[in-house]
Formats: structure tokens, sequence, C-alpha cells
């Protein structure tokens, strides 16, 4: 069912934590319900609407650091493409930023 999917452990690490903050952010909406709130996003935004804007941003990131791996080894001289655990940091630490900040 999956086999078009490139299931290597940082894909399945990113999936789980997607999942886990959308349980978790259920939890919260219904624990304590949320009010609008300007950050440095140009909007006013609900948690959810900072989370969808994280996560998309997080996939972006993701899939500029893959698009462009390849070029970092010739520009960098590298000897192997660099770790996709990279972007995963990077992503995950915009995604907290945005939730936070934004």
């Amino acid at each position: 069912m999956f086999d078009w999917m490139a299931w290597t452990l940082p894909v399945a690490v990113f999936f789980t934590c997607i999942v886990l903050m959308l349980i978790g952010m259920t939890v919260w909406e219904v624990k304590s319900p949320t009010t609008m709130r300007k950050g440095f996003l140009p909007l006013e935004t609900t948690r959810g609407d900072r989370l969808f804007i994280g996560l998309l941003s997080a996939a972006y990131v993701n899939l500029i650091f893959v698009g462009i791996s390849g070029k970092l080894v010739q520009w960098f001289s590298l000897s192997a493409e660099p770790s996709v655990w990279i972007s995963f940091v990077a992503s995950m630490a915009l995604l907290v930023l945005i939730l936070r900040k934004g």
C-alpha cells in the first residue's frame, strides 16, 4: 500500500511528530479554547492557524533541502550528501518559532 513512499527513519519520525502534534493540539483546544492573537505573522491567528502555517513551512524547508542537497555537495566539495536530519531539525525549529511567536 505504501510502497511508493520512501519510509526512512527521518520520514517516519517527521510524520510521527505531525500526528502527535495534531493529537496534542486537539486535546489542548478541547481543554483550553484558543483566542486570536497577533505575532510576527501579518494576521491574527489561532493556535490551529499557526500549526497549519508551521507545518506548511516545515514541509517546504524539507523539500528545499532535498532539492538543493545535491548542489550542496558540489558547492562545498562534500564527500556525501548532507543528512536529512539537518532539514528535520531546521524545520522543527521553524515550526516551534511559528507556534510560539507567530
